[in-house]
């Protein structure tokens, strides 16, 4: 436990350092993309490994110092809570392999960023972005961590988050956390990064890793993706295990690969679909999990596709309109039949899905908590309520209601809770994605992911202009979103979303559009004048 504390106490001085360097370097408009793998997908690594350009202790270092230039100096960006102090040793003891002859699979050297709410047992701490957990260290790895190990990928650290997934309070600003601070948009670094897989997000963007894991409940892949310009996925629930992830919502709750490609996400998502026994949603009956997803990746993929444009969010701003336009045209030139739907659901089930929340909120985190042991800093959500009241930073900016709300609730054997879920799926499923999909013979459904990045503001919190991520969401669908454009400097995605299991289609249609199109740029960490 002393060692632990340590080094809690060295995460906390390099993320206090890269806080102090984001006041410092705040008028900057530098270009800090003088790096060697700037861009580099795993195919190229690859490559390079098996030229001997380069060795996995030589890429390790590079990404460990891009992280210190660009995320705790020069733009401090604010992506990470913690490096991890072993990525040196595990890269050594990778190369030894490789020498041997001997080679995990694709994932061998690549690294990877996982967000502060993934558990893993080594020197770093899993926080959820709260200061009440900053030296909580998990008794075992999550499921996806150990499978990450175990396919070879090299965990470079943990990434800030909006605190506690973004469901705390009200007026909370995405990317902003009491134990990571605030974290910057690398497009326009005044502009918000979306989250609450803030920090996964920016530090695939700005090539600080190659691959990041976030999670969602609804919209945390999607949303930061979309904002920071890369490829996000949101797995159908019960895909990836969610076992040692910090949770909101077991019925909607879902880990996910981020990175700048589709071909990128889908070779990090087939190394994390193994069943998970301690996980009842890897159980469901029908499962449909592949452990190699490159397959269905064709440029061809939109042909003879039937797309269900949904046009909700049509009006609301007409930049955005304008990119979603052009991204139709596009896909009809690639053979895809495009059909308007006003509507997916036929009744507004906001209300259903926020009490499902709150109930699955409090029961989660309180198992979660019992997870950490008799040493755990929280036990219960009732202490993180206290802890947060008399702490000098947790309720500067915004409140915590969500966690008030959720602390007043019953257990999930509630007749109150049981209505609210079977109202929700029902309305998501049935009457919903699946009959919209059945009714105009879809393959899947496109909307804009979500508005502009609009400008970081602690004191009114975040100003979301429109978002698609819901019926997905809800229902417990995967949901893929991939750049599409740009308005002005920042850039804005699309989503591409369907019924459960059908990862390997949307993964086929988003690579088509994506590489007809390859809208993603590079980031230069402009300054607003």
């Amino acid at each position: 436990m002393k060692t632990n504390n340590i080094l809690g106490i060295f995460c906390l001085i390099l993320l206090s350092a890269g806080m102090l360097s984001c006041e410092a370097g705040s008028g900057q408009n530098k270009a800090y993309n003088d790096f060697e793998f700037l861009e580099y997908d795993i195919m190229q690594i690859r490559q390079a490994y098996e030229k001997k350009e380069c060795s996995i202790e030589d890429l390790t270092r590079a990404y460990l110092q891009r992280i210190e230039d660009i995320d705790q100096k020069g733009p401090a960006l604010n992506t990470m809570i913690c490096v991890n102090p072993d990525a040196i040793r595990i890269a050594r003891e990778l190369d030894k392999e490789l020498r041997e002859g001997r080679s995990r699979g694709p994932l061998h050297g690549i690294p990877v960023v996982l967000k502060d709410n993934i558990d893993t047992h080594d020197k770093m701490p899993c926080t959820a972005g709260s200061r009440a957990l900053k030296d909580s260290y998990p008794l075992r790895d999550s499921f996806v961590a150990a499978r990450l190990r175990d396919a070879g990928a090299v965990i470079l650290g943990k990434s800030n988050l909006s605190e506690w997934a973004n469901f705390r309070g009200r007026l909370s600003t995405s990317g902003w956390s009491g134990l990571g601070g605030q974290t910057k948009n690398p497009y326009v670094l005044d502009r918000n990064p979306c989250g609450s897989s803030s920090g996964s997000a920016v530090a695939v963007s700005a090539n600080l890793t190659v691959l990041a894991i976030g999670t969602e409940t609804n919209g945390s892949i999607v949303c930061p993706s979309h904002n920071n310009g890369i490829v996000g996925i949101k797995p159908t629930v019960g895909l990836i295990s969610r076992r040692g992830i910090i949770p909101i919502s077991q019925t909607m709750d879902s880990a996910g690969p981020m990175a700048r490609s589709v071909r990128d996400v889908a070779m990090c998502l087939g190394a994390l679909t193994e069943v998970d026994p301690e996980d009842d949603a890897m159980l469901i009956p029908g499962r449909k999990a592949y452990s190699d997803y490159t397959p269905f990746l064709k440029e061809s993929g939109l042909t003879n596709k039937r797309l269900g444009w949904f046009t909700a969010s049509r009006g609301s701003h007409y930049k955005v309109d304008a990119l979603m336009e052009k991204a139709v045209d596009d896909m009809r030139e690639l053979g895809a039949e495009i059909i308007e739907i006003e509507q997916i659901f036929t009744e507004n089930i906001g209300a259903s899905s926020f009490e499902v929340m709150l109930y699955e909120y409090k029961d989660g985190l309180n198992r979660y908590f019992a997870s950490l042991g008799e040493n755990a800093a929280i036990r219960n959500v009732e202490e993180l309520i206290i802890f947060n009241e008399n702490d000098s930073v947790e309720l500067l900016y915004f409140d915590q209601i969500y966690l008030e709300m959720a602390a007043g609730k019953a257990g999930l054997d509630s007749e109150e809770y049981r209505t609210a879920l079977e109202i929700m799926l029902t309305s998501a499923r049935e009457k919903g994605i699946d009959r919209i999909m059945e009714m105009h013979g879809l393959d899947a459904i496109i909307a804009p992911t979500g508005g502009p990045a609009w400008k970081t503001d602690l004191i009114n919190g975040d100003h979301f202009q429109l978002s698609s991520s819901s019926p997905a969401a809800r229902a417990g669908y995967p949901n893929i979103t991939v750049p599409m454009g740009f308005v002005g400097e920042v850039p804005v995605g699309i989503s591409f979303f369907g019924r459960a299991w059908s990862e390997p289609l949307l993964l086929e249609i988003a690579y088509a559009y994506e590489q007809a199109t390859l809208h993603r740029r590079v980031p230069e960490f402009l300054v607003s004048d």
